[in-house]
């Protein structure tokens, strides 16, 4: 039985909850205060799909425009990527189109995006509409769907959906 292996990176803001999406993903736990990284990190985790096993190799990356260089070279090894905004910050939903143009300049053309807004469990926070979230998936093309790190809420489901698509392209 052949192995697969989909490389993911996450990208967004600082402090969209990237890192809490990863480690809610491998570990099932939520750490409510994690440090600003600075450098990219990696994870991996084991899946199926189809009865055959799946390698999910996700890189974390930092969100701060200094370290962007360091993001560019992890798009051409990506296959998938999660880009994060944050629900309850609009600024962060206003930089999706920069993350989205990086992203489609670096990586190859069928790159599979899901769009996640993250901490909908703060819903009573919100500052960016579900509505606002999806329309802007569906205008550049790509999956989406709302998570909470906090609450493990359809975390499994953004990486798995993700994966699925990609499974379905090769």
């Amino acid at each position: 039985m052949s192995l697969y292996n989909f490389t993911y990176v996450l990208i967004g803001d600082s402090g969209v909850g990237k890192t809490c999406l990863l480690v809610q993903f491998l570990h099932k736990e939520f750490h409510p205060v994690l440090e600003l990284n600075l450098d990219t990190e990696r994870g991996d985790r084991m899946i199926t799909i189809d009865n055959k096993p799946v390698k999910l190799l996700i890189w974390d990356t930092p969100g701060r425009d200094a370290f962007r260089s360091l993001t560019t070279p992890l798009y051409y090894m990506a296959v998938g990527a999660l880009l994060v905004y944050d629900i309850t910050r609009r600024e962060t939903s206003n930089h999706l189109v920069n993350w989205l143009q990086d992203a489609r300049q670096y990586s190859h053309p069928g790159m599979t995006i899901m769009l996640i807004g993250n901490k909908c469990d703060l819903s009573h926070s919100r500052a960016v509409s579900y509505e606002e979230g999806k329309r802007f998936a569906e205008d550049h093309g790509l999956l989406f769907m709302e998570a909470s790190a906090k609450t493990a809420q359809n975390v499994v489901e953004g990486f798995l959906q993700t994966a699925g698509a990609i499974y379905q392209k090769t």
